[in-house]
């Protein structure tokens, strides 16, 4: 799968990066790829507004509904970006965890 890296950050925060994807990928594995993680994302906004809606946390809903028309948004915009693509493109996608003792 990807790399995992863990280091010390500069306020001595441990972090960790994790590469999901790096790679050139044609126009459909591309927009299959970026469709299922986007979707992915939207799932769980969805599944906290359930929660959310279960404890009457209106404020929380409308800020993941907001959320949720972001992400579709931003599909959207990708998807397009991918469709014009002469021949593929490169995609590399990351995660980084810090302990985030000073947030």
């Amino acid at each position: 799968m990807g790399k995992k890296h863990s280091h010390l950050d500069r306020d001595n925060n441990i972090t960790m990066n994790l590469k999901l994807i790096k790679g050139r990928f044609d126009r459909k594995d591309a927009r299959d790829l970026i469709f299922k993680m986007v979707q992915t994302k939207i799932k769980f906004q969805e599944e906290k507004i359930h929660q959310s809606a279960v404890h009457h946390n209106e404020e929380d809903i409308k800020m993941r509904e907001k959320r949720i028309i972001d992400l579709q948004n931003e599909l959207s915009e990708l998807l397009k970006r991918i469709d014009q693509a002469d021949s593929g493109v490169e995609i590399t996608a990351s995660i980084e965890i810090s302990d985030g003792k000073d947030l």
